[in-house]
C-alpha cells in the first residue's frame, strides 16, 4: 500500500473526535496551555524528577543515555548534570568501555548526588562467576563500588531470564553492595514475552524497552489514516500499566524513531523541535517514568531538555510527529517489530542488522554501529551470495530488506 509524501496531517479536532489518544493515555493540551513554549523559553533544566517503581530512586525524566559517548568527552557529561540529570546509563559493550570511563571521570566527586546503571549481556548458558567479572569491570571504569541499576543487556530470549546463575549473581552482588536494582532492557523480537515474564517472575526492579510514537496502533495507525508502517508492538500498553501496578520501573528508549533529526528542521517553529514533541509524547504516558536519549552535544541537550516536564502532547507536536513519519516511514526498520525473523533460509538476523544499519545511517555513527554488528551471533554475509528472494517482500512496512542487507554488512563487516 502506498502513502503520500505531501505531508498532510489530520487536523486537532478531527484528531481529538476520533479518540486516539484517550485509548492509550495521552493527553493533549492546545498551545497557549502546553509545555512546549514555557519550557523552551526558559533556561534548559530538567523539571521533572519520577519515582522509579519500587526503587524509590528520584530519576530526571530526560535522563543520560551513554551508548556514544567516547573518550575526551567529560565536560559533556558535566554539562547534562550541571542542567539537572541525576540518571546515567551505560553498558559495558558501549564504545568498548570509553563510555563508562567518562562517567567515571565526569562525576568524580558527585557519587552520591547521582544515579548510575550498566549493562551486560548475559546469556542463558553464562555463569556467575562472568557476571560478577563483567560487573566489577564496569564498576572501576565509572569509578565506583556499586551501580543503582544493572540490567541484563538486549534481551531478546526469555531463557536469558531464566538462567538460575543470573538470580545467584543478582543474589551475592547486592549482599555485597555492588548493585542495587536490577533489570532487563529489550529492543529485537520477543519484547513483550520477555518483559512479561520481567514483570510476572518479580526477579527484577525496573524495565528499559524501545518505545515511541510510532509503535502503538491505537495511536499512530489512525493518525496516518491507511497506511500501516507501525512497529507490531500492540502489548505495550498493557504491559506499562502492568509494570507500573506491580512496582517495576519503567524506562523508555529508541523514542526519536530512528534519530532523523536534520530531516525535520526545515519543518520546526519556535514553539517545539522534532525531538522535543517526540519526547513528549512518550511523557505523556502517564505509565512511563523517564526515558534516555544519547546526548551527543550540549546543543543537543539543551533541546531535549526542553522536552522535561511535560505530561501533555501540545497541539504543534502532532504535524511534527506526522510529518516525520510521512518522510520516514518506508525506510525506518522498527526492530522490534520482527515480522521478518523467519524470512532468511540461512539464518539472517534481519531486524538486528536493519539495527546496526540505523546507527550508521540515522545516527551517523559508525563506530557504533560496526561494534553494534560484531556483536551479532550470525551477521548478514551470506546475504553477499544470495539472490534476495527469500526475504523480498518480508518487511509488512514495505522496507526493501533484500537490497540493503547485503550493502550493509560490507559497510559494517
Amino acid at each position: 500500500m502506498k502513502r503520500s509524501r505531501d505531508g498532510s496531517i489530520i487536523g486537532r479536532r478531527e484528531f481529538l473526535k476520533r479518540g486516539v489518544l484517550a485509548g492509550v493515555g495521552v493527553s493533549i493540551l492546545p498551545l497557549a496551555g502546553a509545555s512546549g513554549a514555557s519550557v523552551e523559553a526558559a533556561a534548559p533544566r530538567v523539571r521533572r524528577y519520577s519515582t522509579l517503581g519500587r526503587t524509590g530512586l528520584k530519576i530526571s525524566d530526560i535522563s543520560f543515555g551513554a551508548s556514544r559517548l567516547t573518550s575526551g568527552n567529560e565536560d559533556l557529561v558535566r554539562h547534562a548534570y550541571d542542567c539537572g540529570v541525576n540518571y546515567f546509563d551505560s553498558a559495558e559493550t558501549y564504545t568498548d568501555g570509553e563510555s563508562e570511563t567518562v562517567i567515571g571521570n565526569a562525576l568524580k566527586g558527585k557519587r552520591n548526588k547521582v544515579f548510575l546503571t550498566s549493562k551486560t549481556i548475559a546469556q542463558a548458558d553464562d555463569s556467575r562467576a562472568s557476571m560478577m567479572t563483567a560487573l566489577e569491570g564496569s564498576l572501576r571504569r565509572l569509578q565506583t563500588d556499586h551501580v543503582d541499576v544493572y540490567f541484563n543487556h538486549a534481551v531478546n530470549d526469555p531463557a536469558r531470564l531464566k538462567n538460575s546463575e543470573w538470580h545467584e549473581f543478582v543474589a551475592q552482588a547486592r549482599q555485597q553492595g555492588k548493585i542495587r536494582f536490577t533489570g532487563m532492557s529489550g529492543h529485537a523480537g520477543n519484547l513483550a514475552e520477555c518483559l512479561d515474564y520481567a514483570i510476572d517472575s518479580g526477579h527484577y526492579d525496573v524495565i528499559l524497552c524501545a518505545h515511541n510514537f510510532g509503535q502503538d496502533p491505537r495511536f499512530f495507525q489512525r493518525f496516518t489514516h491507511n497506511f500501516d508502517f507501525v512497529a507490531r508492538q500492540p502489548e505495550l500498553p498493557r504491559i506499562m500499566e502492568k509494570a507500573k501496578q506491580r512496582g517495576v520501573g519503567v524506562v523508555v528508549m529508541k523514542t526519536l524513531m530512528g534519530a532523523r533529526l536534520n530531516d525535520m528542521r526545515p519543518y520546526e517553529s519556535g514553539s517545539a523541535t522534532f525531538s522535543q514533541a517526540a519526547f513528549r509524547w512518550v511523557l505523556s504516558n502517564q505509565n512511563v517514568d523517564a526515558l534516555i536519549v544519547s546526548m551527543t552535544s550540549r546543543q543537543m541537550i539543551d533541546e531535549y531538555l526542553g522536552a522535561s516536564g511535560a505530561r501533555a502532547t501540545a497541539a504543534a507536536d502532532l504535524p511534527l510527529l506526522n510529518r516525520y513519519a510521512t518522510l520516514n516511514g518506508d525506510s525506518q526498520c522498527r526492530p522490534v517489530c520482527n515480522e521478518c525473523a523467519n524470512a532468511c533460509p540461512y539464518g539472517v538476523p534481519i531486524a538486528d542488522v536493519m539495527r546496526t544499519r540505523m546507527y550508521a545511517r540515522d545516527y551517523g555513527d559508525m563506530r557504533f554501529a560496526r561494534t553494534e554488528y560484531a556483536m551479532l551471533s550470525q551477521n548478514a554475509a551470506a546475504c553477499l551470495t544470495c539472490d534476495a528472494k527469500p526475504c523480498a517482500g518480508a518487511c509488512p512496512h514495505g522496507i526493501a530488506t533484500e537490497v540493503l542487507l547485503a550493502p550493509t554488512h560490507r559497510m559494517l563487516a
